[in-house]
């Protein structure tokens, strides 16, 4: 605590992190520690694969990358601090580092909305306009729409920031989750969050519903170009390239819906704890598998990368 001529201010949080037995906290820790690892590990390994092998070097692939080369700094953001918390070595964060916590972590989740969704406007162009696919998503677009994608992500959180960063805290300081989060602000601040709560939903309706939409019209088109192919070898190929995409988005917009388009002091922090591990630490580390098992060219790609090692 901090006082001046306004009073008493916090100028550090105490993130609780999760409760039970220190027998909890250490598999706890064991657990998100290998999760991280193999995360790093996992989507490392999709970048090193699309940029070694010329037989991925095609918008999806590289969208697919742009996506893997997130997913790291994602669970960067969030990981490393919480194994510090889990051992409670470092449960103080200070407000300058929780505001670049909370900015960096939704800036990098916004960016994966605007992925997933050009994703999907790829698929849509690859199956249901085949001839003039090569075209129309060739390296200026495929790349302008990746940029377009991390900058759109980190503009749109900046709102977002900015207005928080004029919230006061004069209270308790104890955060009762394991990472920095808007909801948790919301309950601490002692002056009036309405301004916070509207332009987060306002930006949750357009970047996670606006989005959603997207991908769902692309894949209403996608689903009706396959069903009216005559062949079904050709349906299911065609199928096999959106599988795992639709798996992702599944459980990125499932997890990401639940906890942020309605944030406001009635949500359960308890439940918020475990959609986010769900949505930071699981969904990141299922990604890469996802798109290797269920992809017949990053498997054969795999195989060839093993063959000349």
């Amino acid at each position: 605590m901090q006082t001046g001529e306004n009073g008493t201010r916090v100028v550090e949080f105490i993130l609780l992190g999760f409760p039970g037995s220190p027998y909890l906290h250490i598999f706890i820790f064991t657990l998100f520690l290998i999760m991280y690892l193999l995360t790093i590990l996992g989507n490392m390994s999709i970048i090193i694969l699309v940029t070694t092998q010329c037989r991925l070097h095609s918008p999806m692939y590289f969208f697919l990358c742009n996506l893997s080369f997130l997913e790291i700094w994602y669970t960067t953001a969030i990981i490393p601090k919480t194994l510090g918390i889990i051992t409670g070595s470092s449960r103080s964060i200070s407000l300058a580092g929780c505001s670049l916590q909370i900015y960096f972590t939704f800036s990098f989740g916004c960016t994966e909305f605007f992925l997933l969704t050009v994703m999907a406007y790829d698929r849509y162009l690859a199956i249901c306009f085949p001839l003039h696919y090569s075209t129309i998503m060739d390296i200026s677009l495929s790349s302008k729409l990746a940029v377009g994608s991390w900058l759109c992500g980190f503009l749109i959180i900046s709102i977002i920031v900015i207005l928080i960063s004029r919230l006061s805290f004069c209270g308790p300081n104890v955060i009762n989750h394991f990472v920095c989060n808007i909801d948790s602000w919301i309950i601490l601040s002692c002056t009036d969050t309405y301004e916070v709560e509207l332009a987060m939903f306002i930006i949750c309706v357009f970047v996670i519903l606006g989005s959603f939409l997207i991908t769902l019209l692309s894949y209403i088109f996608i689903i009706g170009t396959i069903l009216q192919m005559p062949s079904a070898r050709g349906q299911q190929k065609a199928f096999s390239t959106c599988a795992s995409h639709l798996a992702v988005v599944g459980i990125w917009y499932g997890s990401t819906i639940f906890l942020y388009v309605k944030p406001s002091k009635g949500t359960s922090l308890e439940s918020a704890k475990v959609v986010n591990i769900l949505n930071t630490i699981v969904t990141p580390l299922l990604n890469p598998f996802i798109y290797t098992l269920r992809n017949k060219e990053v498997k054969e790609a795999v195989k060839s990368l093993l063959h000349k090692a």
